[in-house]
């Protein structure tokens, strides 16, 4: 197809979307319009979002700043009432670290504020209004006088409009750092960081700007030292700079022009004698001042306020635009929309220009790099889904994956921005294996499986003197920790190795993605060797109890209550009693066949031991069709896409975590799940939406429609389903299926 007719096509597709809003009785608006990127920042829900300001994957993303942040708290709660900064952010998600941020914060009034709690001032979310591309917000200041922000972005660099009403005092205050021992607490060890580490602020009055870099990494004990790590950033002001100065805690430095430390900053007031707009532009890097000036030039039009938020909405759109719904609530649409935001912010851009800052062997390389993935969580539903709306971009991210592999010596677990030895498991080991098994290529293949054989086979350095607790202290990668165990006596035992069931059962599944590839490259003896080993989840279970349940070295088993979290993963042991996605027909066997499998499954949604917040048991839902009752899972599809989803600051009930929620709703609303990553099959549900469209990139571009025919309340159960008019005749549809599919009807019942 060539240039013209993808041009064409695309933009009757979005016409297309936009004359299916007339369904709902309202005027067509664009779909980023719909996005609310205040669903999940509310304390209640967990969601640990925030209203991140930049395009699809940016690497430095812009965000209001309501508190200190660090691993444990986003910057921007929405139950607070203050706001303390405008903050050049790279935490991607709660339980993670931020890492070369810098803040900045509009202020009037005589004294120069400089700590957090200090600056804060109070707003009203009447006054504020956020969008991807853009965030506003009006404060009162010290001055009792309004204090407006406007905020736009690009991937790398921002503009921040500030509005000061007529002071002799107007300024803006930049925290280039902030080390601040109060937050210490169990999972911030800030002793190490507050001895090794110093940031840098200059001020340049001749050239209107501020500049620096900040080496903290929030998440830095966790992971290796790295000496030439830095955030680096160039504020440009396009007023004079009137007076200046720096500061430390909260002792000011007028005139200084420079300052290093743990917790410090700069400012620079300007002349307001009338209401009066600065304007800043904002440049980031990984690699250089003189990068990050760079990224300025090329992402920055000028001081454009319009021009760049344009663009960055115009980016949204054209993702968004990826799934088309219809004829659905306006709460839907938002629920929808903001889901797929949620989904298109990780993994982040990690290059500039060429080149990239590798956290892995601490060095610059030429090429493209992305960075900040959440494989524990997102190798279940967001890289699923991404494999079918962003084929061509899920090759990229397995070759940053693959580069880290070569530069470190092993696949990340959760790169934050290098390695970490947060949550367990190998999971990039199933993100690269349902990409390989759905044909998706791109990259070195042989690499590939060379790093998956590895993460199997190699138990990590001093495996069998190390515990793992987690957050422990860096000593070493933990790669599977316990892996000599597992392969020797079948099993991770307890007494020898933290979250030992967990570890169990998750590294037999990876196992099984591993050992796709080694059958696919013709390595029969791994592939064999890897199939046995992915059958240790069956040494784990204890038929007598009816649950997976821990053992010890020598064997003896470790009883649990429903509450008791010992050897587990963030979970009870209901979390972990079906987690075997790899070889359900034999989980079912093992725990006395289909009637009484379901009789638990039952026990586990009845009585309220689901926990929908957390990411082990998303699939557990659509088991209910691998033993014959389909429609318990249609009826907890429509009840969990409801109930956990919605357009309030407390709209999702737990840890969106980079987008896994907000993938596994957008899955479930069109009606299938990928319950087995590597298997090439999804599990059907029943779709809550009349019509999904999603526009396919492979074999070739084309629309997949999904309907839900019926469709009502009073309706909620699947009759049949028909594959461009073949009725399928069990509740799964494959991954080649889908692809080549052009239209799928669900037709809906009142009973099932």
């Amino acid at each position: 197809m060539d240039t013209t007719s993808r041009i064409t096509m695309k933009r009757l597709f979005l016409t297309t979307l936009c004359l299916g809003t007339l369904l709902l009785g309202t005027q067509a608006r664009s779909l980023t319009d719909y996005v609310n990127p205040l669903i999940g920042t509310a304390i209640k829900g967990e969601g640990g979002t925030a209203p991140f300001v930049g395009p699809p994957h940016a690497m430095t993303k812009m965000m209001p700043q309501t508190r200190e942040n660090r691993m444990g708290t986003m910057a921007y709660v929405y139950d607070d009432t203050c706001l303390m900064g405008i903050m050049a952010s790279h935490q991607p998600t709660v339980w993670m670290g931020d890492y070369g941020y810098v803040s900045i914060m509009p202020q009037q009034g005589e004294r120069v504020l400089t700590l957090p709690e200090a600056r804060a001032l109070p707003y009203s979310h009447r006054n504020e209004h956020a969008v991807p591309h853009q965030y506003s917000v009006t404060l009162n200041s010290q001055e009792g006088k309004p204090l407006k922000a406007l905020v736009t972005a690009s991937s790398r660099c921002a503009l921040i409009k500030v509005t000061f009403a007529k002071s002799s005092h107007s300024r803006i205050i930049v925290q280039g750092i902030n080390l601040n021992p109060g937050l210490n607490d169990w999972c911030n060890d800030y002793g190490p960081r507050l001895r090794s580490l110093k940031g840098w602020v200059k001020i340049d009055p001749e050239r209107n700007e501020i500049i620096g870099y900040n080496p903290d990494r929030q998440s830095a004990q966790l992971g290796p030292e790295l000496k030439n790590f830095n955030g680096y950033f160039v504020i440009k002001f396009d007023r004079p700079i009137t007076h200046y100065g720096t500061w430390t805690g909260d002792e000011i430095h007028p005139r200084s022009l420079q300052e290093y430390g743990t917790r410090m900053g700069a400012y620079a007031e300007f002349a307001t004698p009338r209401a009066t707009t600065v304007t800043m532009q904002v440049g980031t890097s990984f690699i250089s001042i003189d990068q990050a000036r760079a990224n300025m030039e090329q992402e920055l039009p000028g001081w454009n306020f319009n021009t760049l938020a344009r663009t960055t909405h115009d980016q949204w759109e054209e993702k968004l635009s990826k799934i088309g719904v219809s004829g659905i609530s306006h709460d839907d649409m938002v629920n929808f929309y903001t889901a797929m935001y949620h989904s298109y912010l990780f993994p982040r851009e990690f290059s500039e220009g060429g080149r990239y800052y590798s956290a892995f062997d601490d060095q610059v390389h030429q090429g493209t790099s992305h960075n900040d993935f959440s494989l524990w969580d997102t190798f279940r539903a967001l890289h699923p889904l991404m494999t079918l709306i962003e084929p061509d971009l899920t090759c990229q991210w397995i070759t940053s994956l693959l580069q880290m592999y070569q530069q470190g010596g092993w696949l990340p677990i959760w790169p934050n921005p290098g390695y970490t030895n947060i949550m367990i498991g190998t999971h990039a080991d199933a993100v690269i294996a349902d990409a390989y098994m759905k044909g998706l290529r791109d990259y070195d293949t042989r690499l590939a499986y060379e790093a998956l054989r590895k993460d199997a086979m190699v138990p990590p350095d001093g495996d069998t003197q190390r515990r793992y607790g987690d957050r422990d202290r860096w000593t070493a990668f933990q790669a599977r920790a316990g892996a000599s165990y597992y392969h020797s006596i079948g099993y991770v035992p307890d007494d020898r190795t933290a979250e030992s069931l967990s570890r169990t059962l998750e590294y037999a599944y990876d196992d099984w993605c591993v050992a796709q590839l080694a059958r696919d490259l013709g390595t029969a003896h791994d592939y064999d060797q890897l199939m046995r080993w992915s059958q240790n989840y069956r040494n784990v279970y204890n038929s007598e109890r009816g649950f997976m349940l821990p053992r010890n070295y020598g064997g003896d088993w470790i009883d649990l209550d429903d509450h008791n979290r010992r050897g587990l993963t963030e979970g009870s042991k209901w979390t972990y009693l079906f987690c075997v996605l790899h070889d359900i027909p034999g989980m079912i066997e093992m725990m006395g066949g289909r009637d009484a499998f379901a009789r638990m499954l039952d026990r586990n949604f009845d009585e309220n031991h689901y926990r929908h917040d957390n990411e082990p048991g998303h699939h557990y839902i659509y088991l209910y069709n691998y033993c014959g009752q389909p429609h318990k899972c249609q009826q907890l599809v429509r009840r969990h896409t409801t109930v956990n989803y919605r357009n309030a600051p407390d709209g999702i009930n737990g840890n969106d975590d980079c987008g896994q929620m907000s993938a596994w709703y957008i899955f479930s609303v069109m009606g299938f799940y990928p319950v087995t990553p590597g298997s090439n099959t999804y599990a059907l549900g029943a779709p809550q939406f009349p019509q999904v469209t999603l526009r396919m990139a492979r074999p070739m571009p084309h629309d997949l429609t999904i309907e839900a025919r019926g469709l009502s309340p009073e309706r909620p159960y699947v009759e049949r389903v028909l594959v461009d008019g073949s009725e399928l005749t069990e509740p799964f549809i494959t991954h080649d299926a889908l692809l080549a599919a052009r239209h799928i009807t669900f037709v809906m019942a009142p009973t099932p």
